[in-house]
Order: structure tokens, then sequence, then C-alpha cells
């Protein structure tokens, strides 16, 4: 068994339902107005920037404007959206785009000088993602946010060396979703995970090569998985390793480390732990 003594408390945790979910503040409206108490929220420990204890009687507060104060996720996401290191002015590619919390996170860090392209293929969920990005983003900062369609691993693939940054938050597996839905649970097969992982190779792929040099990768799922998450990263560095290399966890998110699992080829957030996720992140740079 892959997690050993481990694997009935963390099925236990999973099979619950419930994961951790934080208030993260909306930074375009500048400072929490009128203290975290004004609006029902206190700071979450482990300490995360912007990101409070979510009450779901709490209602979400509005700027003059319109924008949504808050945007509810788990924590977990949290840290593998940061760990992109966006910088202000940076190009980005948020690869697999919806629902568009992550795509808050980037879309903040680009400041009034960078660019944001938000691509997800499902059109139900495109439309979902659209409307995240109007309820939260100032109009002049969505000027230079795109939301796509493309085909992520093709479409990436031709857009050579175009981007500073690059998330692949990929479709998984998911197991938290699939213990909550038994007829999902029931489809389930290590077949369709290894499928998964194909499709999963090929997107990372993709943006290797949309990606310039010196740029960084993110690479994330909220499985548990070993064959998407690790499994894929040691095909891509097989195959790829002499365009990227990884980039090592204790450069990012200090914050969040005690919550944070070190893997052969990445890290990993699993609830049974910290509470949070789960989720898998692993970061590449471009050679």
């Amino acid at each position: 068994m892959i997690y050993g003594d481990r694997w009935p408390q963390l099925l236990s945790v999973l099979s619950v339902g419930r994961e951790v979910q934080v208030a993260r503040w909306n930074r375009f409206l500048g400072e929490l107005p009128g203290g975290q108490g004004a609006v029902g929220l206190h700071q979450v420990k482990p300490l995360l920037p912007d990101c409070y204890e979510f009450v779901k009687s709490s209602e979400v507060p509005r700027s003059e404007s319109g924008l949504l104060g808050y945007y509810v996720m788990d924590p977990a996401s949290v840290v593998a959206a940061r760990a992109l290191g966006v910088q202000a002015g940076d190009r980005v590619l948020d690869l697999c785009a919806a629902p568009g919390g992550k795509s808050l996170i980037l879309a903040e860090a680009i400041a009034e000088k960078g660019e944001l392209i938000a691509n997800e293929p499902s059109v139900p969920r495109k439309e979902r993602l659209k409307k995240v990005i109007q309820q939260y983003v100032p109009r002049d900062i969505r000027d230079r946010i795109w939301v796509t369609g493309y085909d992520g691993a093709r479409w990436a693939s031709q857009q050579k060396a175009s981007f500073d940054k690059i998330l692949v938050d990929a479709p998984c597996s998911g197991e938290r979703y699939l213990l909550e839905n038994p007829k999902e649970l029931k489809e389930w097969s290590i077949s369709r995970s290894k499928q998964l992982a194909h499709r999963q190779y090929a997107l990372v792929a993709g943006a290797i090569l949309a990606l310039k040099s010196g740029g960084r990768l993110v690479y994330s799922t909220c499985s548990i998985s070993p064959l998407e998450n690790d499994g894929v990263i040691e095909k891509v560095m097989k195959k790829k390793g002499d365009l990227v290399r990884l980039v090592a966890a204790a450069n990012f998110e200090t914050s969040a480390m005690d919550s944070i699992e070190a893997t052969k080829f990445g890290s990993a957030i699993f609830p049974d732990r910290s509470g949070w996720g789960p989720i898998y992140f692993s970061v590449l740079e471009k050679i």
C-alpha cells in the first residue's frame, strides 16, 4: 500500500468531505477595512498573508465599485499559486485556470504592469472563470487579462518562449471529490489515473516550450496519486531534464513550511497532517 500505516487516517480525513477553507482577502481592495474583526475574519495559523478563517455565515463585503472582498479557497491552493513567484510586469499563463482562485492570486501579483492569460478549455468552467475575474478584479487590470479556451497542451507548445511564469494546475483524480461522489468513485480505476498522468505530462511538456529562459513553472494537482504527482515530474525530468531544473521548496512561502511535506520531485500538503489540501506541487525553472 502506497501510504502504509498512514493510509487509514488519510482516508478517514478525505472521506469526511469537509476541507479546511480560508477567506483570502482581495488585495485589489487594499487593507482590510476596519480591521479583520469588522468582517468577522480572523488570521489563520500558521500565518498565510491575507488569509483568514472562513465562517459560512459571514457576508462577503463589497467595495464601492462592487468588487467582492474575499475569495474562499483551500489554503494549500494559496501556497501552490504563490510558489510561482509572480512579479510585477511578468507575462503569466494559467494553463488550466478554472474555477479561478489561483488566477486571482496571479492577477494581484502582476500589479499594473504585467499580463495574464487564463486558459480553460471547458466552456462551462470558462464562463465561471470569467465571472470570478469580473467579480474580483478592477477594470483597468482586467484589460490585461485574457480568458481563453484552448486545448492546453497543444496551444502551449506553439507559444515558444512567450511567458515568464506558468501555472499548470492540471485536471486530476481529485480523491476527495471521488469519495464524496459514489458514482464517480465506482467508475474510477488505476487506468484512469494513468490516462490522467499522460495528459498531465503533455500539459507540462507544452508549458515548458512556452516558458522563457529563466522562467518558472509550477505543476500542481489536488490528487494523492503518486502517478499523477511525482510520477509526472519524474517523467518530465527524464525526458526534458536538459531544459528544466527543480526548485527547492525552501525558496517560497516560508510561513507555511510546517505544513509542507517534501517528496522526491516536489512538495505535498495533505489533510491528515496539516488539515489543508490535498495539494501536490512541483516547481521547475527553465534552463
